[in-house]
């Protein structure tokens, strides 16, 4: 006797259906969320603008207020090396003055002055003497002739005629500087009496970079009387000619920015 088996084919399991994505499911497909990410990208870029900005106008203040300053030539009373209306750079912080350097004071005292800051050149400083020889159109410093390759003019006499600069031989205190304009003919300066020498307190700083007018974008030669900026070179160099040895350019009292 034979015993039939009967063999039933077991049904084969299938996958389970993948969920698909759609709106369905609240699922996007790959892809769409890309313009939602870009969406966030530019709050993010502001921000970043807006604090790199930020930053640099704190680092600014922060250079213009503890290292120096602004300061716009108003008059002419430093022909032939600055221009009225130029606006210069001023070193302040740690700045002791030297014979020679262009610096911007404001002598409070002075009632003509308005309270106004100047800008001149350094004559002598403390401890020295200065002589102002008219007729011989010569400044001398502790008996040596000065080399001033800067003035505009040949200095006039007014000894006789302005009772506030009778003065020819001034000893300069400790502490002061004596100054004067390089357009000597055209200057409130130390020569003055109501002026007199200056207190090293009422110096503002030394003016040592020319920013505008771009022509004479550069840093200043103050201790020869030179005074070139870069921009005016390259200029003179495309236009196929020299500079010139010593420039010729205007300036005198400012206001600190």
């Amino acid at each position: 006797m034979s015993e039939a088996f009967e063999f039933t084919q077991q049904p084969e399991e299938q996958p389970a259906p993948q969920p698909q994505e759609g709106p369905e499911n609240g699922t996007a497909p790959e892809g769409e969320n890309a313009p939602e990410e870009q969406e966030k990208k530019p709050p993010e870029d502001v921000f970043y603008w807006l604090n790199a900005l930020t930053t640099a106008l704190v680092c600014l203040v922060i250079v213009f207020t503890f290292f120096g300053r602004l300061t716009r030539v108003d008059g002419s009373s430093m022909e032939n090396t600055l221009h009225d209306g130029q606006l210069l750079l001023v070193q302040s912080l740690g700045y002791e003055p030297e014979q020679g350097d262009i610096v911007v004071l404001n002598k409070t005292t002075v009632e003509h002055l308005g309270g106004v800051a100047i800008v001149k050149r350094v004559i002598a400083t403390g401890g020295q003497t200065v002589d102002i020889d008219y007729a011989a159109n010569s400044v001398y410093v502790d008996g040596e002739r000065l080399d001033e390759p800067y003035i505009k003019e040949a200095m006039l006499d007014v000894t006789q005629t302005d009772p506030y600069r009778t003065q020819t031989h001034i000893e300069v205190p400790e502490g002061s500087i004596f100054v004067m304009g390089d357009n000597r003919n055209n200057s409130d300066d130390s020569r003055d009496s109501r002026i007199g020498c200056i207190d090293e307190d009422y110096v503002l700083g030394k003016a040592f970079f020319s920013i505008f007018p771009f022509d004479t974008f550069g840093p200043m030669e103050s201790k020869n009387g030179r005074f070139r900026g870069r921009f005016f070179l390259i200029k003179a160099y495309c236009a196929g000619r020299p500079p010139p040895r010593s420039a010729g350019s205007a300036g005198a009292a400012a206001p600190p920015a």
